[in-house]
């Protein structure tokens, strides 16, 4: 039996190594070696799934620095699917994010070169470039027809994943971006930011449009909010691909009432997060199906300085559901809806609109409350009044405590 199988790689070598010596010699242009076999391992990878892939020396240390240090580019997180490069999440704050793009939309062209001539790496390294510099994109919109052209400039991607605000007292909005080296100490930073402003009665955990990013951060992220019970499970074809992650007790454990923000682009690391804390039956996911992100890929460095980038195993959440393709389902389905434009002309009273209102003398701010007080819950207010989901969000994790007695 093992005879066969040795024949049969040797006839598959012999084969690819005619066909290299018929190019080398008979191709319209000389062509160097090297960048024959490396096209072809990129094929070989390419054909296995959308995520595996032969890295070059930058796109190795692209990789590297995409989840350690800074980098310079557009911002957006991307995959393969079809032969088109698929947007999954615009990185908050970025160019690509404030220039428009949104999860589902398809990258056409690259400075007039078409995606679909390149690997998804490619494309990637093609999008990001040095500081100031613009790169220009074809991009078709999802739900649109016809294709636009967008001109964005690079900038560099901010390292910082966590971001947070108090909506109310004692009601926090935690928002991940994603998931990158320092993303669980951020969290845990802006955990204690929120004690010191007194007890915290509940969070809107904020997953949505986050790419995911390293499975070790998604790991202990979730561990902050359970004390016990599975997180993750990895399997893959050898039994040294597969284990399985728990939580444990810590002291920085939180037992607020939690609510879950996803969407179309929650995927990978911030979907194993979701998954945990849905199955552990911990929280309460709000928002749209994510997008559905179930493979684990190991980054392997090679001797030359170039990178194999692999898909390894499947995760599946405690439940033992892989969301490969799938998602996660929201516990309440709720879609985003565009803040509606508000008419100049229609009538709408305040109380500094009646007559004989109360004034306060000089106009200064209540007792209590400073100037820049003041103006953080005008920005909470008109944050609530932009974002249909966070508002559904914040009124459930107040009702939580309240639905969890009448179980």
């Amino acid at each position: 039996m093992r005879a066969r199988s040795a024949d049969a790689d040797y006839d598959a070598l012999k084969r690819f190594s005619q066909v290299l010596d018929m190019v080398e010699q008979y191709y319209v242009r000389d062509v160097d070696q090297k960048d024959l076999i490396d096209g072809a391992l990129k094929g070989m990878l390419q054909g296995l799934d959308p995520h595996s892939t032969l890295l070059s020396t930058k796109e190795f240390q692209e990789m590297q620095e995409s989840t350690n240090g800074e980098f310079f580019g557009v911002g957006v997180e991307i995959t393969m699917e079809n032969g088109q490069v698929l947007v999954v999440a615009p990185i908050e704050d970025t160019p690509g994010y404030k220039a428009g793009l949104r999860s589902g939309d398809i990258i056409m062209a690259v400075d007039g070169q078409y995606t679909m001539e390149m690997t998804l790496s490619e494309a990637s390294s093609k999008m990001r470039g040095k500081r100031g510099t613009e790169v220009e994109l074809l991009v078709l919109h999802k739900g649109e027809q016809r294709p636009v052209t967008m001109r964005i400039k690079r900038d560099a991607i901010p390292v910082i994943s966590v971001k947070s605000r108090e909506l109310e007292p004692g009601y926090h909005w935690i928002r991940l971006t994603r998931f990158s080296s320092r993303t669980t100490q951020e969290l845990l930073d802006a955990l204690k930011d929120a004690k010191k402003a007194g007890d915290i009665k509940g969070i809107v955990l904020d997953l949505r449009n986050n790419p995911g990013g390293l499975l070790d951060q998604s790991i202990s992220v979730s561990d902050v909010f359970l004390k016990d019970g599975v997180i993750v499970s990895i399997r893959g074809r050898e039994e040294g691909n597969s284990r399985s992650y728990s939580a444990g007790v810590q002291a920085d454990d939180v037992d607020a009432p939690l609510v879950v923000l996803v969407n179309a682009g929650t995927a990978s690391a911030a979907e194993i997060v979701a998954g945990a804390l849905r199955d552990q039956k911990r929280a309460l996911i709000l928002g749209e199906r994510t997008f559905g992100k179930g493979s684990v890929q190991n980054i392997i460095p090679l001797p030359d300085g170039t990178g194999l980038k692999l898909t390894i195993a499947l995760y599946y959440t405690p439940s033992g559901k892989s969301i490969q393709a799938e998602g996660i389902v929201p516990d309440f389905e709720l879609a985003w809806e565009a803040p509606r434009q508000q008419d100049d002309n229609a009538l709408s009273l305040r109380e500094q609109d009646l007559s004989r209102h109360l004034e306060l003398s000089g106009k200064e701010a209540p007792a209590g409350k400073k100037a820049s007080e003041e103006k953080k819950d005008e920005e909470t207010e008109q944050i609530l009044a932009r974002d249909n989901q966070l508002r559904m969000a914040l009124q459930f994790v107040k009702t939580l405590p309240a639905l969890r007695q009448l179980r």
